[in-house]
């Protein structure tokens, strides 16, 4: 699954004046120079094409002859697309491409940014589940591991299974005549606060970062935020739980039987990501580098999963 080449300079595309089975390919090509970085060999017929993987008597001259070769994908079975927008050097921007435009094919060959070429077979991304709270729009962590996934060239495909927690729903869970949020910047205060009092109606929100003067109000935080309320303000406060990593385990626990990864994240967690048992939390400010960590380590958990978790499929 997943059979994508390392480079895509190590795919050829050629027309061939033969069928595109394999005894008519393989008769053509022995013995053919092909160059020394050519492994796949996108082979073009009458407006049909096939994949052939090819090996070669040598790889230190430039070109070297066709010693083998074997078909990675029939005709019947080869899609190919034009997705200028797709870099066909990452593997998820081509498994996107092949869901999008050949969701059919067992075999999709894209000719994407920069007009280059290269293939995806038996393509199957890696689900990978995130849990994050909105607003804002976009999700941020799940817009920030689109923008690393857009980048990662050596990481497997991989698809994003968005788990978005409403906080107007959530804190529609806890009916309150005021509430408290963490902070004004993730612009959720008026909305939950309008949506948990019902329609038409609003209550008073306060920002736990501009140090209100005290109310007694329901909190919509976490332990983060329990911690600087009790700094302040001291004794007991109503809380309705916000935190995306408790919220992560809800419904299932992540790395059980038949659960994807999680990635979500956490304030308490500084300068460091975690990962245990199928469940990645990052920093609630992650730098790229520690979402790009988290990944790998999602995906790194996916494929070591029992062969009957659908991280498989």
């Amino acid at each position: 699954m997943n059979l994508v080449p390392a480079q895509y300079r190590n795919v050829s595309v050629a027309d061939v004046p033969v069928a595109l089975d394999e005894a008519a390919l393989r008769a053509h090509l022995l013995g053919r120079p092909v160059y020394r970085r050519t492994r796949y060999l996108v082979a073009r017929h009458a407006g049909a094409c096939a994949v052939a993987e090819v090996s070669k008597e040598s790889e230190a001259p430039l070109f070297s002859p066709v010693t083998a070769v074997s078909v990675i994908a029939r005709a019947d079975e080869t899609a190919f697309v034009d997705a200028p927008e797709i870099d066909t050097a990452v593997p998820t921007q081509l498994a996107r491409a092949a869901a999008a435009h050949a969701p059919g094919a067992r075999c999709v060959v894209v000719r994407g940014r920069y007009g280059h070429v290269s293939f995806i077979a038996d393509p199957a991304p890696i689900p990978v589940r995130v849990v994050e709270v909105v607003p804002p729009w976009p999700p941020k962590l799940v817009d920030q591991l689109r923008r690393v996934l857009d980048l990662a060239d050596d990481l497997p495909p991989v698809e994003l299974v968005e788990d978005l927690v409403d906080l107007t729903a959530l804190a529609a869970t806890r009916p309150a005549p005021h509430y408290l949020f963490p902070c004004r910047a993730g612009q959720a205060g008026g909305t939950a606060a309008r949506g948990a009092a019902g329609a038409g109606a609003s209550v008073p929100v306060s920002y736990l970062d501009e140090i209100p003067e005290r109310a007694p109000w329901t909190m919509v935080g976490c332990a983060r935020s329990r911690s600087i309320h009790d700094w302040f303000y001291g004794g007991e406060v109503p809380t309705v739980d916000m935190c995306p990593r408790n919220l992560a385990g809800r419904d299932a626990r992540p790395g059980a039987a038949g659960q994807a990864p999680v990635i979500t994240k956490c304030c308490l967690l500084e300068d460091r990501v975690s990962s245990d048992d199928g469940l990645v939390v990052v920093p609630w400010g992650a730098s790229v580098a520690q979402i790009r960590n988290g990944l790998e380590l999602a995906v790194a958990a996916a494929l070591t999963a029992p062969a009957t978790s659908p991280t498989r499929r």
